[in-house]
């Protein structure tokens, strides 16, 4: 709760690689908070008050999950919002003329996305989340020690350049310092 409010303010993309992991983290604990509190909540080095305040968000976490049938897989409605409204934000920036190095980005981009959704199963998911599901799906390789290749390095630096750009503008627009005219 205090990592995702902290890179809420400061990196929305990290937010949201984040809450992907936390949905994993629930769903790999049984929607059992016990397990939860035991393997996530008693190992922090935080006050009691603290850790009550993180339990009560992870058993609200569940209860989203569980009423919005993300159970197995997806992603909650909060999570979903943050790809629309960066969705929106991006194509904002395409078509100001005011941002071309974030243009240019976005086409050095493009053919790894392209190349990411002829692969999946589900064509019809924004290319932000296609991005957003290479970089999950890396990390998730990374944590099991799994060896990448030179290529996907490659194309997850590029990826990751550019949402990091993005996420740069979603704060700056955030705070209405963001002049797309």
């Amino acid at each position: 709760m205090y990592i995702s409010r902290q890179l809420k303010q400061e990196n929305i993309a990290e937010y949201l690689l984040y809450m992907w992991q936390v949905e994993d983290l629930i769903r790999a604990n049984h929607f059992d908070l016990a397990e939860i509190r035991k393997m996530i909540i008693d190992p922090y080095p935080i006050s009691d008050e603290q850790k009550s305040e993180l339990e009560q968000w992870y058993s609200d976490l569940i209860a989203m999950m569980q009423q919005e049938n993300v159970c197995e897989k997806g992603h909650l409605q909060i999570n979903k919002n943050i790809v629309v409204w960066l969705t929106d934000l991006h194509l904002r920036l395409l078509r100001s003329p005011k941002f071309p190095y974030y243009t240019a980005a976005y086409y050095k981009v493009l053919p790894f996305i392209v190349e990411l959704r002829s692969k999946g199963s589900d064509k019809e998911i924004p290319e932000l989340e296609t991005c957003f599901d290479a970089m999950y799906g890396v990390w998730m390789l990374r944590l099991q020690k799994k060896k990448v290749s030179e290529e996907t390095q490659k194309a997850i630096k590029t990826i990751g350049d550019f949402l990091s750009m993005l996420s740069e503008y979603y704060q700056k627009d955030a705070q209405g310092k963001l002049d797309l005219d």
